[in-house]
């Protein structure tokens, strides 16, 4: 069994560099580094000539339009193992990653994928999940804890054969986030099981102190917030649980005595109207 690790990227350089040096020191060799380019540059030429001079079995493609969904389809063309993972070019793995991911799909046949515990997002969020088997109703509620991006590691064909990412997810699109969600409850939907492994430790920098400039913040926020709403009226969510995720963003930090997250929340809450509106209007398309 072998991991193919697609990391698309674009922007970065020391980033990626240390994300290759995570993985020079994996314990099991047993996975492929496909890296889906977006740079107009070489900036990482240097990286993959160290991943390449270390041994590891790497696939270097580019894409010229950069797309985050985009890209990581291109690399899910490429990926040769049983099991595919998506790392952001800013994270990095703990030593035994592929270690603790692979035994415990050997351990389970019936295991679709893994979950592995994103240490800083757990140690800031002590009271989400971090072990067990993900709940379709549970994250139809957004109630069954994180998963991000960076932490899956999923049978390549229970992903191939939902068409991958719905490239109309994605920072670089008009529903500006969630397109790891997306796929999370398209999977779940289409039967997997998948369960958290606690032992399996990537790090990737948690939360953002924001932008100084409190218009540019709640824009970024709003953007990033259509994708959520679009999530919800594609996958169509519960009347309740859309109602809590427009008011939650604004009445928690009033609640809290904090203004400038409130002016925050209520751009998300538009956000989110924004792309539940959007997407039942066929926008996605």
């Amino acid at each position: 069994m072998k991991i193919s690790l697609i990391l698309a990227t674009v922007g970065r350089s020391a980033d990626v560099g240390r994300f290759v040096q995570s993985l020079v020191a994996q314990t099991d060799r047993r996975f492929e580094l496909i890296v889906v380019d977006q740079n107009t540059d070489h900036r990482l030429a240097p990286h993959i000539d160290e991943a390449v001079d270390a041994g590891i079995e790497l696939t270097h493609v580019r894409l010229e339009r950069p797309s985050s969904s985009g890209a990581r389809n291109l690399g899910l063309r490429h990926a040769a193992g049983e099991i595919v993972a998506f790392p952001d070019d800013d994270c990095w793995y703990e030593p035994d990653v592929v270690a603790t991911i692979l035994s415990r799909l050997d351990q389970d046949h019936s295991v679709d994928g893994v979950v592995a515990q994103w240490v800083e997002q757990a140690a800031a969020s002590p009271a989400r999940p971090t072990t067990g088997v993900l709940s379709l109703v549970a994250w139809r509620r957004f109630r069954d804890g994180d998963a991000s991006a960076i932490s899956l590691f999923l049978k390549t064909e229970a992903v191939t054969r939902l068409g991958g990412f719905d490239t109309a997810f994605g920072l670089d699109r008009w529903f500006g986030g969630g397109e790891e969600t997306d796929l999370l409850l398209r999977v779940l939907a289409d039967g997997a099981r998948l369960v958290r492994s606690p032992e399996s430790r990537v790090h990737h920098h948690f939360g953002s102190p924001g932008a100084a400039d409190l218009k540019a913040d709640c824009r970024r926020a709003r953007t990033r917030a259509r994708g959520t709403g679009g999530i919800y009226a594609k996958h169509g969510l519960e009347p309740w649980v859309i109602a809590r995720g427009l008011a939650a963003p604004i009445v928690k930090p009033l609640a809290g005595g904090n203004l400038r997250s409130a002016l925050k929340g209520a751009c998300v809450a538009l956000g989110r109207l924004e792309g539940y509106l959007a997407w039942k209007a066929g926008k996605a398309t």
